[in-house]
């Protein structure tokens, strides 16, 4: 399997928990509901990398990753944006911030 081509099935799951039929309290969800988590996410990465379990890390990074697939979904049921525009967004970020690796070569 290609690195990344489960992203796919997570943006599923999130779009299926906050369908119709889905979680009642996900989809009680806001953007501003989520700020704690969001913060909570972050510092349980940085715990389990400053204890350097790889396991943990893991784990905290899937929810982290969530909490960003999260927010994507929210954004799209707005009319703002979805999780391929974030994901283009910072695709096309390194690459204008890399042009020593992503220059176009004469030839």
């Amino acid at each position: 399997m290609q690195p990344g081509a489960s992203l796919a099935r997570l943006v599923e799951i999130m779009d299926r928990l906050l369908g119709p039929g889905g979680c009642p309290w996900d989809r009680e969800q806001t953007l501003d509901t989520l700020r704690p988590f969001l913060v909570e996410e972050t510092y349980e990465v940085l715990d389990a990398m400053v204890r350097d379990d790889a396991t943990d890390h893991c784990e905290e990074l899937g929810d982290l990753l969530m909490q960003i697939v999260f927010q994507a979904a929210l954004r799209r049921e707005q009319g703002a944006f979805d999780v391929d525009a974030v994901v283009a967004s910072i695709s096309d970020k390194l690459i204008r911030r890399h042009p020593h690796v992503f220059a176009k070569t004469e030839g």
